[in-house]
């Protein structure tokens, strides 16, 4: 009986010892390079293998990297007819302000004292953090340049009616991606052009950049497809473009997973697509399995000087 119960429980004891070893490995590239197009797409994909060698020293930060692009009010055609979660319909945004850039790895690090990345470099944008890492950054900003921060810590709600930093609610995002474009790209109907504007599964090296090295969008955003995708202040839900508010949609009041925008650097030129959702529960930022495909940049109320052009 002995030699029978032993016989029975070796496969699972092998199979428990090989799972636990594998967990500290970072897993090859898969070679994904899109998500599936599902109304709840979710992405953890393994990430390449960790570089075994000292990485180069980055380029000279530009001088800019904290700078905010004002972004005008006004209308466009949200959404995406080729997605089911998407359907075409119109928005009105107030003005805001956006950064620049990605938020860098020494920004994050300045304001935070850590740095959570996977690919290290000062310049290269923050990544494999969570939803609430990046809305705590926001706060901590918001209080260094002494302006009223947006999230609730216990909560995690937004006061869209405060000063500060906050994530662009998905709206936001698209508008100004889109920077007055009509076509599914920002820049033309096909995405023969992405490798100009972002770096993507064909020409990042399989790993993330230093922020500001491709062109930017028309509105001077960097980096506004590809490298990183972008956390939105947004919850996820497939059918909230059918009950939107026109005017500044602020997201459903709750939900489980957060929504993502832009592509990322293991992903295909299809995710970059202006209006192309992506969502991720808020809280992965696991370090066994890689998430270090998701970062983010800020946003914040335009002053009325500036709002009022």
């Amino acid at each position: 009986m002995t030699i029978q119960l032993w016989s029975l429980r070796w496969p699972a004891l092998l199979g428990a010892a090989i799972m636990l070893s594998a967990c500290g490995e970072k897993p090859a590239d898969s070679g994904a390079s899109a998500p599936p197009v599902a109304p709840a797409k979710s992405a953890n994909p393994a990430p390449p293998p960790a570089p075994t060698t000292a990485a180069p020293a980055t380029p000279t930060a530009p001088a800019t990297s904290a700078a905010l692009v004002p972004i005008p009010a006004g209308k466009f055609l949200m959404g995406d007819k080729d997605e089911v979660d998407a359907p075409p319909h119109e928005v009105s945004v107030s003005a805001f302000l956006m950064d620049k850039y990605l938020v860098t790895q020494d920004q994050f690090q300045k304001l935070m004292g850590t740095n959570p990345s996977r690919w290290k470099g000062g310049q290269n944008p923050v990544e494999q953090l969570r939803w609430s890492d990046a809305a705590k950054f926001c706060n901590k900003r918001s209080e260094a340049e002494g302006l009223k921060p947006c999230y609730d810590l216990a909560t995690l709600k937004c006061d869209f009616t405060a000063d500060g930093y906050r994530l662009p609610t998905e709206a936001e995002w698209e508008y100004a991606c889109r920077a007055g474009t009509t076509t599914p790209y920002f820049f033309g109907a096909s995405p023969a052009k992405a490798g100009d504007y972002a770096w993507l599964d064909k020409n990042a090296g399989g790993k993330p950049h230093p922020v500001g090295q491709k062109q930017p969008n028309p509105w001077g955003l960097y980096d506004i497809v590809g490298n990183v995708w972008h956390w939105c202040n947004d919850f996820y839900a497939v059918d909230y473009y059918t009950t939107a508010p026109k005017q500044d949609p602020p997201g459903p009041a709750d939900g489980k997973n957060k929504v993502l925008r832009g592509g990322a650097w293991r992903f295909s030129a299809d995710n970059c697509r202006s209006g192309y959702r992506y969502n991720e529960s808020p809280g992965s930022a696991d370090t066994c399995f890689g998430y270090d495909i998701y970062g983010f940049r800020c946003v914040r109320r335009a002053p009325a000087a500036v709002a009022g052009k």
